[in-house]
């Protein structure tokens, strides 16, 4: 029995609004419904990771910098190792974070007094073809030559699989460093500096004892140890540092579900990776139970049926797959995969029917060169279908 092709989605994007909090941050403009645009390069003259690189494991981080260096913090479940300033060559307070599976999936680089970027030119030009994620106003009374309060932007950047987010102060031309983070992509909501636990850095100790941070705007006010989990998951799921791991993704998944979201789109997602991490282990009824859970909570999301159409048919319950899938395409008319599984799982129903799915599932992936094979095979079939 053949299996239609299913499609795990885009990295999530479905975090809460960033928000900024503090000693007087205060939003002239909110965060870009598109979380993450269309990213340009993310050259830079400013060198922070060095010798270290995302994905690197726990034991060679150590050798190289010598554990004995490095104050070890609890972060949720897992581990943040910090560096003070002071024996840090790149004169930031330096916190590297690990996952469950030991790979360095963040690090955050917080100057407290400001890093002046005028001596970085490929990293000021960089950041000049961004368009601030989120711009707003923010007292940060330690940075020498600047009044209390201030512009301050976050502009976000990145290759193909990690994001890299810059917290400056004032203009482009003539501003101050105040955070850089870098994670890979499923867990970089975690090192946003809008985030209150990451924002409380760049505050003075003694403003911070004295007076507790108050957010302004959308607070992002899901769970750490549920967002790490979760990130954890899509890790293992995606392949991101290695291997894939569905063990792994199925064991955070469910553990991100048990502890909570308060997000119904993100809880959603949550039982729908579960489904897939699930039927990648072959538990095709349980795997079937956490999608149709995911579409309790957020119906009519064509990813989702279309995943549950592949359980369906591997289940032999064709007629469901088929529902599934029809479904798909009438919530989503140019919806591709799902065009293709609905013809393959007509076939043997409705022939003419198929055909015509897939002579539009052809119109719809010309051109496009990661469809070759599947077209090819679906040209096959068109031929077939219409002696």
């Amino acid at each position: 029995m053949d299996v239609p092709p299913r499609e795990f989605p885009s990295q999530l994007r479905l975090a809460s609004t960033f928000f900024a909090c503090c000693l007087g941050c205060l939003f002239s403009a909110c965060a870009d419904e598109e979380l993450r645009p269309e990213l340009p390069p993310s050259a830079s003259d400013l060198i922070l990771l060095n010798s270290d690189h995302l994905c690197d494991e726990k034991p060679g981080f150590l050798q190289r910098h010598g554990a004995g260096s490095l104050e070890r913090v609890a972060w949720g479940s897992t581990d943040e190792l910090r560096l003070p300033a002071a024996r840090a060559e790149s004169g930031a307070e330096e916190s590297y974070f690990f996952n469950e599976e030991g790979f360095l999936v963040g690090a955050l680089f917080t100057y407290p007094k400001g890093l002046s970027l005028k001596p970085y030119p490929v990293l000021r030009e960089t950041l000049s073809q961004l368009k601030p994620t989120v711009e707003f106003y923010l007292n940060v009374a330690s940075v020498a030559d600047r009044g209390n309060l201030d512009s301050s932007a976050l502009y976000m950047t990145g290759d193909e699989k990690t994001t890299t987010q810059y917290l400056i102060l004032g203009e482009v031309d003539s501003a101050m460093l105040l955070v850089a983070s870098f994670a890979i992509d499923p867990y970089h909501q975690l090192f946003s500096p809008y985030r209150q636990e990451f924002l409380a850095r760049i505050s003075r100790k003694e403003q911070r004892q004295s007076s507790p941070l108050v957010a302004k705007g959308a607070e992002d006010k899901e769970s750490l140890r549920a967002l790490q989990q979760f990130a954890r998951g899509e890790t293992a799921q995606l392949a991101y540092c290695g291997d894939r791991n569905v063990e792994a993704a199925a064991d955070a998944f469910r553990k991100a579900i048990a502890l909570g979201f308060t997000n119904k789109a993100q809880l959603a997602e949550a039982y729908h990776k579960l489904g897939l991490a699930l039927e990648d282990k072959g538990q095709l009824e349980q795997a079937k139970a956490a999608m149709l859970q995911s579409l309790t909570i957020q119906p009519n999301r064509p990813e989702v049926l279309n995943n549950l159409g592949t359980v369906y048919v591997k289940l032999g319950e064709r007629d469901k797959a088929i529902a599934a899938f029809e479904k798909a395409v009438t919530l989503r008319p140019n919806y591709a995969i799902a065009r293709y599984n609905l013809a393959e799982a007509s076939e043997s129903v409705n022939p003419k029917r198929a055909l015509s799915h897939y002579e539009t599932y052809l119109a719809l992936v010309e051109g496009i060169p990661e469809e070759a094979d599947r077209a090819a095979q679906a040209r096959r079939r068109v031929q077939a279908l219409s002696r």
